[in-house]
């Protein structure tokens, strides 16, 4: 028993950080794998659930369910659904306030997309100490063409306004040493991944597929997809207004000298020069004029937000708890 013990107290120590909305039947069946296969890796797990405002309740038997070797499970409701992004700030900003029980935060959805047996090769390339974030960085998606194209598209599109490539999601362990410098940023309540690439910590991120739900469906429609997307640029909104005026003060640069070109043609050479050149070059002015000053007006209202008071996770995020249980793990 003594030797039992000690084995025991060298296991390593992880908490798991998982937002939750009405998946209480893909929660159960998490829960449980992760209690088995934490434990044949040598992880001695915590868990840590968020309960984004449900509108079901989990089954009786969930609430209590035992388990051999997660520690404990605490179940944090919410007074609203705040979404999955502000979900994980509220959880951070809970585990930092109660008190770490390992050096690792383990953040995942708990639908079943992101796997246990992934947690290890996160925590292993974390232990490296190059790093405080490792991301889980999709190799493969189970979604139709069509999510594909539109997640290639965004992609695309966030790599061109904000200079950063982006193939991560909520599925990473973090240093728990980082957690107050994340939990004083305005920008974590909008986007925890955008937030730490924003912040030049140290990350890394190892090849992990996204796999199939265990039940159900996803609720996230293509509306909510945009909108998180678009979460995810606003963090960058200095950078990607700046990137604008450059963009458009070009083509403006470019257009003018276009038309003096177009004007040398026709005095100096005496040629005649088509009308529908001469309008498309004033229209390509106008526009190229109209979007430049829209975006100084808007980088203008970025920069003035500054000043503005804002949701700050370590100060704020709390009042957003209604409960916190803690549910029979161990038994």
């Amino acid at each position: 028993m003594e030797k039992s013990a000690g084995a025991q107290e060298t296991r390593a120590r992880a908490e798991i950080l998982v937002p939750i909305f009405n998946d209480w039947e893909s929660l159960a069946r998490l829960l449980r794998e992760l209690d088995v296969i934490l434990a044949a890796s040598g992880i001695q797990p915590s868990v840590t659930i968020v309960d984004d405002g449900s509108t079901t309740t989990p089954a009786s038997e969930f609430l209590t369910q035992r388990y051999t070797h997660i520690e404990k499970v605490d179940l944090v409701r919410l007074r609203c659904n705040l979404g999955h992004q502000r979900a994980i700030a509220v959880g951070l900003t809970h585990l930092q306030k109660r008190g770490h029980t390992g050096s690792v935060v383990v953040i995942m959805d708990g639908d079943g997309e992101d796997r246990p047996e992934h947690i290890p090769r996160l925590i292993s390339a974390l232990a490296d100490g190059h790093f405080d974030v490792v991301f889980a960085a999709r190799t493969k998606r189970m979604q139709g063409l069509f999510y594909r194209l539109m997640y290639f598209l965004y992609r695309s599109v966030h790599w061109l306004l904000t200079g950063v490539p982006v193939r991560v999601g909520n599925f990473s362990a973090l240093s728990t040493s980082i957690i107050p410098q994340l939990l004083v940023q305005h920008a974590l309540w909008n986007h925890y991944a955008a937030t730490i690439l924003r912040s030049r910590i140290r990350y890394s991120s190892v090849p992990i597929p996204r796999e199939q739900r265990y039940a159900g469906k996803s609720r996230m429609g293509f509306s909510n997809l945009v909108a998180h997307g678009l979460s995810a640029i606003a963090v960058f909104a200095e950078v990607v207004g700046a990137r604008l005026i450059i963009f458009f003060s070009g083509v403006t640069f470019l257009a003018l000298c276009l038309l003096g070109l177009l004007a040398g043609i026709r005095i100096i050479g005496h040629q005649h020069i088509p009308v529908w050149a001469a309008i498309a070059v004033g229209l390509l002015i106008l526009f190229a004029a109209q979007a430049l000053l829209s975006i100084l007006v808007l980088a203008l209202i970025v920069l003035g937000d500054r000043s503005q008071a804002r949701v700050i996770p370590v100060r704020d995020a709390e009042i957003f708890i209604e409960s916190v249980t803690t549910l029979p793990s161990q038994g």
